[in-house]
């Protein structure tokens, strides 16, 4: 420890972020820091360490640090380098459900209610999330039966009056796109929506129950029971309410449960008074204490398209509270209060998130056992068993798509730690080869690749270890590339899909592990989420190309107006429901090629 020793008495007293090294360089923390010669000398000199301390205090080569000028911007720079490295011994959050919200922007003449899963600050207005059994589907029929706010998000000119589709005569819209509906009138009904959305479901209730009794008066008995099954979905919508909430609480709960190695966290979601689901999130945690692994998890939970809440609640002190109040003011623009609750209804949703991450630390310690034998255990054993150079923390696999050599792309997917990290995918149109030639492909795509080393390490950063699809000809092929570069510091192998033969550079005869093999399967992942996302752009492109082909006859339409229609509307659907008015939206389209388009689109019979 001589170089830590040294370093430690020379630590300065301002606010920064330290990085822990291992012994390979690599960074396996992150933390911030108010003082940081107090903070890091904590693991070094304070006695009283979890067992997960220790096991990281124990591998600690090496640290560094950044000064920055406050507290926020440490926390800032923290949470940047954590998404940036991923370091093993962090806090990393991974859920993987997005939930749905229900949007409306309020600013179009004629607005109408959309499903997102992103939130924007675009001056919409957001519901949500709808999780804990309520289909958001369910919830916009509702909107569109009770209160009849059109279902379609065709741009309206209030100005032009179009002929009312079969919505209209189903009774599923009052037809502003014909005028049958004022705005005034068109405004009541969203703003009756807006309410029901907001908490107001007694209204709605009486609509349906209206109008399902008209529908059986008329005897539309199938109307009837679509009303019947709304009001149906409407009870289990009334049902997340909780009586003692003011309907006014949007609030995140937190508990935090661990037992020395891992740990888990409970969040509920609570808007406008009701419960709209849980969440569980299981880790291993290098945290000192409960009140800083809940501070280090809300500063990585909230996003920029999150629903950031009104009030944080826990039943156990969050570590930095006055920080982190400051930290999301600065990120999200809004004034958050995290509340530590000792009593009245608050915490007694907090004892419901305890009992809750109680009950998931049970069993998600098997699950986070079974998940490092299939990621970082699975590393660690491929180094071994393939005497590769490095520890393949970050692996890229390449694959290359194309039918009789048409459209020819490649993929590029990377895991970091033995799990994917789908934000560093990228895809490649193979540019320069002719026909059908996979090793010719692989070798584009690896120039390309190699030579982002250099000119863009920041989002290519180096890779411990490379994985080609293919056989000894791909390998052979790739490895050429490699000598091009002067690489010799990253591991290259290949993977044969039939027999799963993994071919290494200088060894003739392919190493074969046994199937159930947690290594294998861990390269079978990559190999697969490498082809799924070439095939994926490979029919993308295709796609593109065919719908070019069928504008082929448009009078004076080139290939540039021709991409720049199909990145507006898609498909060709999205052109042949186009009017003349939306295609001139597009760059390029005036009114002589808008009417060129619609007069051959009618001439096929297609419009």
């Amino acid at each position: 420890m001589g170089i830590i020793e040294d370093k430690l008495q020379h630590l300065p007293t301002n606010p920064g972020v330290y990085v822990m090294l291992g012994s390979d360089g690599q960074i396996i923390y992150v933390g911030k820091a108010k003082n940081l010669k107090n903070r890091v000398r904590q693991y070094f000199f304070n006695t009283v360490k979890t067992e997960k301390v220790m096991a990281m205090v124990k591998n600690i080569a090496d640290f560094y640090y950044i000064i920055v000028p406050s507290e926020i911007d440490a926390l800032s720079l923290e949470n940047n380098l954590i998404k940036k490295h991923k370091p093993r011994y962090n806090i990393l959050l991974k859920d993987d459900k997005t939930y749905p919200y229900i949007k409306i922007d309020l600013k179009e003449p004629f607005p109408t209610f959309s499903v997102t899963r992103k939130i924007k600050k675009d001056g919409a207005k957001y519901f949500g999330p709808f999780m804990g059994g309520i289909s958001v589907k369910s919830v916009l029929e509702i909107l569109n039966l009770a209160f009849s706010v059109r279902p379609c998000d065709k741009k309206l000119n209030p100005e032009k009056a179009i002929k009312p589709c079969l919505n209209y005569h189903i009774k599923k819209c009052p037809a502003p796109c014909a005028g049958f509906i004022n705005k005034e009138e068109y405004d009541a009904l969203v703003n009756s929506a807006v309410d029901f959305l907001n908490g107001e479901t007694a209204y709605a209730e009486k609509l349906l129950k209206e109008k399902m009794q008209e529908a059986a008066e008329r005897e539309e008995f199938e109307l009837a029971l679509r009303y019947k099954e709304n009001l149906l979905g409407l009870d289990k919508i009334k049902l997340k309410r909780i009586t003692s909430l003011n309907k006014f609480l949007n609030a995140d709960v937190l508990a935090y449960r661990a037992n020395g190695i891992y740990s888990t966290v409970n969040l509920l979601i609570v808007r406008n008074g009701r419960m709209l689901g849980s969440k569980n999130f299981a880790f291993e945690s290098a945290t000192l204490s409960d009140g800083e692994a809940l501070s280090e998890f809300i500063s990585r939970y909230y996003k920029k398209d999150s629903d950031i809440p009104d009030e944080i609640i826990s039943a156990t002190e969050v570590a930095d509270t006055d920080l982190l109040e400051g930290y999301l003011k600065k990120e999200f623009g809004k004034a958050v209060s995290i509340l530590t609750v000792k009593q009245g209804v608050r915490k007694q949703l907090a004892d419901m998130a305890g009992v809750n991450a109680e009950e998931h630390l049970l069993t998600a310690v098997d699950k986070i056992k079974h998940k490092n034998d299939m990621t970082v255990t699975a590393c660690k054993t491929l180094q071994e068993k393939l005497a590769l150079k490095n520890y393949p923390k970050r692996m890229e696999c390449y694959d290359i798509s194309n039918i009789s050599g048409v459209d020819k792309v490649g993929s590029m997917v990377v895991f970091i730690d033995g799990e994917p990290d789908f934000d560093s995918y990228r895809r490649f149109k193979i540019k320069t080869v002719e026909g059908a030639d996979d090793y010719k492909s692989h070798q584009e795509v690896m120039r390309r690749r190699l030579a982002r080393l250099s000119s863009d390490a920041e989002k290519f950063p180096k890779p411990d270890l490379i994985i080609v699809d293919g056989g000894k000809g791909q390998l052979s092929s790739v490895k050429a590339v490699f000598e091009e570069f002067n690489i010799t510091d990253i591991d290259l192998i290949s993977l044969a899909e039939r027999e799963e033969e993994i071919f290494l550079v200088g060894n003739p005869n392919p190493v074969i592990l046994e199937r159930r093999d947690y290594c294998l399967k861990m390269l079978q992942r990559i190999r697969d989420e490498a082809h799924r996302f070439a095939i994926t752009y490979h029919h993308s492109l295709r796609g593109k190309r065919s719908l070019s082909s069928a504008l082929d006859g448009v009078k004076g339409l080139g290939k540039v107006k021709k991409h720049a229609l199909i990145e507006r509307f898609k498909d060709l659907s999205g052109i042949i429901s186009a009017t003349a008015e939306e295609l001139k939206t597009v760059q390029g389209i005036g009114d002589e090629m808008a009417t060129n388009i619609i007069n051959f689109l009618t001439k096929e019979g297609l419009k």
